[in-house]
């Protein structure tokens, strides 16, 4: 292994030079500082008491060759270790950061020489600097003054003794800091890794590491290999891809970024301009992360999927001859450019959440994978650029590919394997024979009458063919159950609640288990009223009454009064026509025939698309 790497050490004061001298990039993984004040604090006090602080990684990018032949050095990347650096910076070296809000502001760390003279163990020597200490005699309110270069410390020794007199000594100040001091000449552990290491594997070790409990994935180191890059704009693109990110979650974000990014927003292709049309809000089913939107414009663009190739291309990597190019860079960032331009546009944007939306996924809550929705908007990317089949006909193709995706699982298992696969066959003979391949090789009547019904097994609300379940009741217009004009459209957008055909407590009371009474056939909308009509009734009781008071015309469950109507409400919501005569000992037999019913009515749905 030690051609891989390399372990050393470096002080603080010899790092923070290195960054300041620019050979060492910090790049801004999606927050550009998310540690909290007292964890700047808590380091700083570790660093005091010679406690160790853990290792930083570094990576030296592979040398690149430029026009004029000659060679570019690589620069030092920060692997791991960026929050540590930053908070040293900031609490040490005074310098100002961005907060995980893009807000530049300082981490001042207080330090009480007085509290140092005392044994105790638990007493509180730094603290994140507040009014109190600014007032007081006893705290020096910022720890960054003393490791200034302009310090005086004959003069500030002199002032703080009078400020406390017959409390500490100058003899006693002065070896405090020189302790204090002491922090910037404490080492901390580098490994360097290889300039020669396969950037796979340093894509790896990134993802691999967790110092801080948080998961990273490749689309994080993406992130972080295009921030450190200035010379290509990289920090820019990064920014557009996180402020999308954000301002469609949070649209008031927008004038956040007005106010406090004056450098983003005056940039001469005005791209804070481009973001908008997001500030007024935008009702979407699609709500992309960083690594959603770098994964859509690379499958866009590029006709790739694996990001660890995107790190390559970053790098300048050429896959045929295995050297590195700076033309290959410059390229790369060209294409990403383009692509995040159709990504943010809100012609695209809108148009595509359209086509989703009139598939029946009316709310992010029928959507459960991201996958299958990003690669949803690269296809109406891809065609929309192509100009394969007309506008009209680009919604059909992405809205059916897209429950295709869902029904089938096509990316829930080695996603990017299967995007290469779906896009090699989409470059090569384009998106209308590719879908037409994939229906014939897999929905066969086995599917649709076997497979389907098995995947409605499930107890969970959140199953994928569940939720395409709902979405056909959507796209139909279904009206829920035992209703007269309240549509499942309105429950699902108001944030109605799922309830039980055979009510849960009946069930209990029948001695069925939580495994048993939860299940998806046996799960519809209801409007509350009508589940409150219901209650724990058997179904062959409260049916018989819906179905009595269509004679009577005396409401007692349900609000429906017409026989034919009833009926159709029935078949809408996939109730068995003998529904009527189904009590506990029947449960296991509506849940069989309930399964086919949704199963033929997501066939007709698809079909339909």
């Amino acid at each position: 292994m030690s051609e891989k790497f390399t372990t050393t050490s470096m002080t603080i004061s010899a790092i923070l030079g290195l960054i300041k001298a620019n050979d060492i990039a910090i790049p801004e993984i999606q927050r550009p500082f998310v540690w909290k004040n007292k964890q700047v604090r808590d380091l700083i006090d570790s660093l005091y008491k010679g406690f160790p602080v853990g290792y930083i990684i570094l990576w030296k990018n592979p040398n690149v060759k430029l026009k004029n032949g000659t060679i570019s050095s690589g620069k030092k990347v920060l692997i791991d270790g960026q929050q540590r650096i930053t908070a040293l910076m900031t609490a040490i070296a005074g310098k100002d950061i961005y907060n995980e809000d893009y807000k530049l502001c300082r981490v001042k760390i207080a330090f009480n020489p007085i509290a140092a003279l005392s044994d105790e163990e638990e007493v509180e020597l730094f603290a994140v600097q507040t009014p109190v200490h600014l007032k007081s005699k006893h705290w020096i309110p910022d720890i960054a003054e003393i490791f200034d270069d302009e310090f005086s410390r004959y003069n500030f020794i002199k002032q703080y003794c009078e400020n406390n007199p017959n409390i500490i000594t100058h003899k006693q100040l002065d070896n405090i800091i020189t302790k204090l001091n002491a922090i910037r000449t404490q080492s901390i552990g580098i490994i360097e890794l290889s300039e020669s290491l396969e950037i796979d594997i340093v894509t790896d070790i990134f993802v691999r590491i967790n110092s801080k409990g948080t998961t990273l994935n490749q689309g994080d180191f993406v992130m972080s290999k295009i921030a450190a890059d200035e010379v290509h704009g990289g920090n820019t693109l990064r920014k557009i891809i996180d402020y999308f990110s954000h301002i469609i979650r949070v649209p008031s974000y927008y004038d956040y970024v007005l106010s406090y990014d004056k450098d983003f927003c005056k940039k001469p292709e005005e791209y804070i301009k481009k973001l908008e049309w997001l500030k007024n809000g935008v009702e979407t089913v699609y709500d992309p992360q960083c690594d959603d939107i770098i994964r859509v414009i690379f499958m866009h663009q590029f006709q790739r999927a694996k990001l660890a190739e995107l790190v390559k291309m970053l790098s300048g990597r050429d896959f045929d001859t295995r050297e590195f190019r700076e033309d290959i860079i410059e390229n790369t960032y060209n294409k990403l450019y383009k692509g995040i331009e159709k990504f943010i546009s809100e012609h695209n944007f809108k148009q595509f959440t359209i086509a989703i939306k009139s598939a029946g996924f009316i709310s992010n809550k029928l959507i459960n994978s991201n996958m299958a929705i990003d690669f949803a908007y690269a296809l109406y990317l891809i065609l929309h650029e192509s100009k394969e089949v007309s506008s009209s006909e680009i919604k059909r193709l992405v809205r059916r590919w897209y429950v295709l995706s869902v029904l089938t699982g096509r990316y829930s298992s080695s996603p990017e394997s299967s995007f290469s696969k779906d896009l090699r066959q989409i470059s090569e003979i384009g998106v209308v024979k590719t879908l037409k391949n994939i229906e014939a090789a897999i929905l066969s009547e086995n599917f649709w009458d076997v497979q389907l019904p098995q995947d409605l097994t499930n107890t969970s609300t959140n199953n994928p063919t569940y939720l395409v379940y709902l979405a056909a009741q959507v796209y139909f217009n279904d009206v829920s159950l035992l209703s007269q004009n309240i549509c499942i459209k309105e429950l699902i957008e108001l944030g109605g609640d799922v309830h039980h055909i055979f009510p849960k407590q009946y069930l209990k009371d029948h001695n069925f288990e939580k495994n048993r009474y939860n299940q998806e056939a046996n799960y519809a909308y209801l409007d509350r009223p009508v589940n409150v009509s219901i209650g724990k009734q058997s179904p062959s009781d409260y049916f018989q009454k819906a179905w009595r008071q269509c004679e009577t015309k005396v409401i007692e469950c349900g609000s429906i009064t017409d026989i034919n109507a009833l009926k159709l409400n029935l078949a809408m919501n996939c109730i068995p026509e003998d529904i009527f005569n189904m009590d506990y000992s029947r449960y296991t037999e509506f849940l069989e025939k309930r399964r086919i019913l949704m199963s033929k009515k997501i066939k007709k749905y698809y079909y339909d698309l």
